[in-house]
């Protein structure tokens, strides 16, 4: 009777005689490089990283260098608007401080036999009459800040005052030639209650301000501003002026 529990061990064929044994397993290890190959390696490296470390501090200086120029002209644009405000309020401060010493205001009288003409002038410009009309003739008199300045068809004064034994269209007709070439603009304005002709504008190659006439009686009054400078103390002049009809 056979028993079915028994275990039966494994048989191994033994290989014929004379036949090859394969080889054991071996561990394949990476060939070892050698003393040259490894220092070239090291030099690549190390000149990579030298590279790098280069560029790196090339990068670092141009970006200190944008920075210090961004820095230098910020501060530049900083002091710039200072000394601009600082001048701004030192220009403040004295034209408040001239228009202050202005006042009070002075007052100019013509010839009686001219109409009396008389208006307030600031009391900082001085007068000169170059002619007084005392004999007949035209009455001329200029008025500047400080001095009046020689007195010639060039140079500026702040106010020039011709009374003249010419008609209104007389001395209306001088400006004609600059209005149809728009170098100068008329305009009506009232002065004493009565019109009187304005033009503003290039009068020559010297002069670009403002002149007014009107009549007194059988003359003619220039009242004129040589620079737009003065253009304001003019306006101020004009609403003081007086004169007998």
């Amino acid at each position: 009777m056979n028993d079915s529990s028994t275990i039966t061990p494994p048989v191994y064929s033994t290989p014929p005689a004379g036949a090859p044994v394969p080889p054991a397993a071996k561990n394949v290890r990476p060939p070892k490089m050698s003393n040259g190959e490894s220092s070239l390696i090291k030099i690549v490296v190390i000149v990579l990283l030298s590279l790098l470390l280069v560029g790196a501090l090339l990068l670092a200086g141009y970006f200190y260098l944008e920075y210090s120029a961004a820095s230098s002209d910020l501060d530049a644009q900083i002091k710039s608007a200072v000394l601009d405000a600082e001048k701004a309020q030192a220009d403040k401060l004295e034209a408040e401080f001239e228009e202050r010493e202005k006042l009070p205001f002075l007052s100019f009288s013509g010839p009686d036999d001219y109409g009396s003409l008389s208006f307030e002038y600031p009391k900082t410009w001085s007068v000169y009459i170059s002619k007084d009309a005392s004999s007949g003739g035209n009455f001329e008199a200029y008025l500047h800040p400080r001095e009046v300045t020689p007195v010639s068809a060039q140079t500026i004064n702040a106010l020039r005052v011709t009374i003249e034994n010419t008609t209104f269209e007389s001395v209306s007709n001088r400006y004609a030639s600059h209005l149809k070439n728009g170098d100068l603009k008329s305009s009506t304005i009232t002065i004493n209650g009565a019109d009187a002709t304005r033009y503003d504008g290039k009068f020559n190659s010297y002069f670009v301000g403002s002149v007014v006439i009107f009549k007194i009686r059988d003359k003619t009054v220039t009242l004129e501003t040589d620079a737009e400078i003065y253009r304001d103390d003019f306006n101020k002049i004009l609403e003081t002026v007086t004169y007998n009809q």
